[in-house]
């Protein structure tokens, strides 16, 4: 029975890292560029988009292919940091945690 007593205080400790970490990628925001900084998006760290800054070198219409790809890319490195930080926060929030083989998380 100890032992369900451990396991029980370490998830209402996972649950509290785990809120803390929603938390903190609320108020997260990342970066993503393409085209050497022309074209830049910012996203959330729930991924929400928050701003897109594109050079004016980009705003004519013989650009608009280039600046369509460079918007899909920087969005992508956006989400690739997003993703990045989520790990990692993943990381510290199951710290110290030992859960059974093969279980992994979030459920």
């Amino acid at each position: 029975m100890k032992n369900l007593g451990n396991m029980l205080k370490q998830a209402q400790q996972m649950q509290a890292r785990m809120q803390e970490m929603q938390a903190k990628l609320e108020a997260t925001e990342v970066e993503g560029a393409s085209g050497g900084g022309m074209v830049k998006v910012r996203l959330t760290g729930k991924g929400d988009l928050r701003r897109v800054t594109i050079d004016p070198s980009l705003m004519n219409a013989d650009e608009r292919e280039v600046l369509e790809d460079l918007l899909v890319a920087a969005h992508a490195d956006a989400k690739q940091k997003v993703e990045a930080t989520m790990a990692e926060e993943m990381q510290k929030a199951t710290a110290g945690i030992s859960l059974p083989p093969g279980m992994k998380l979030p459920f």
